[in-house]
């Protein structure tokens, strides 16, 4: 079973990103359940979005303590909340910013990390500082766990406009192909050796 904890801001789509995933997720057969976690919280706080996938049926049903992967949306939620709480040894990061990898912090029991500048694809994107289905291509890239083509057809399925459908998925695109991928775990067996 895969846990998964996505970090973002109010108004960015943390929530309506796990469902578009969970809905990709099932596309391609998995069995998901899908737990936001947010409440009176304001535009620009800190929110979480939880996920379970497995391929077969899931009968846990409490909050997620340990993920597997962590999904950060925004940048900046990284100094307001600390996303790698509970984060198995292991585990996937998958992060919007456009720093470079050595400028960041992150626990050395990581085995992989996927980084997107999530923001300046939405500006161009949106023209505006939306990154959630940016981040869902970057996730597809870094994990392999859903296919860039289910995330479309999980975006499909979500009630968009046209010319927002259309804009999401260029987004979906341009997060999956601009992401970089780095597999910690082999780098630092090179660096043993």
């Amino acid at each position: 079973m895969h846990e998964l904890r996505i970090h973002g801001r109010g108004g960015q789509g943390a929530v309506l990103a796990s469902k578009i995933l969970a809905k990709a997720l099932v596309e391609e057969g998995k069995f998901v359940t899908a737990i936001p976690a947010f409440g009176f919280e304001r535009r620009g706080a800190p929110v979480a979005a939880f996920m379970r996938f497995d391929d077969k049926e899931i009968r846990r049903i409490n909050n997620i303590y340990t993920p597997n992967s962590v999904l950060s949306i925004d940048s900046s939620v990284i100094r307001a909340v600390n996303v790698f709480e509970g984060i198995q040894p292991g585990g996937i990061w998958v992060h919007s910013t456009k720093d470079a990898i050595e400028s960041l912090t992150f626990p050395d029991d990581l085995c992989t990390l996927g980084l997107c500048d999530a923001i300046s694809i939405a500006m161009e994107v949106f023209r505006r500082p939306i990154t959630n289905t940016i981040m869902l291509g970057a996730f597809a890239k870094t994990t392999g766990v859903v296919s860039l083509q289910s995330l479309k057809k999980g975006l499909e399925s979500s009630n968009f406009r046209d010319a927002g459908l259309h804009q999401n998925m260029i987004a979906i695109e341009r997060g999956y192909a601009e992401t970089t991928v780095y597999p910690l775990q082999q780098q630092r067996n090179r660096e043993a050796s």
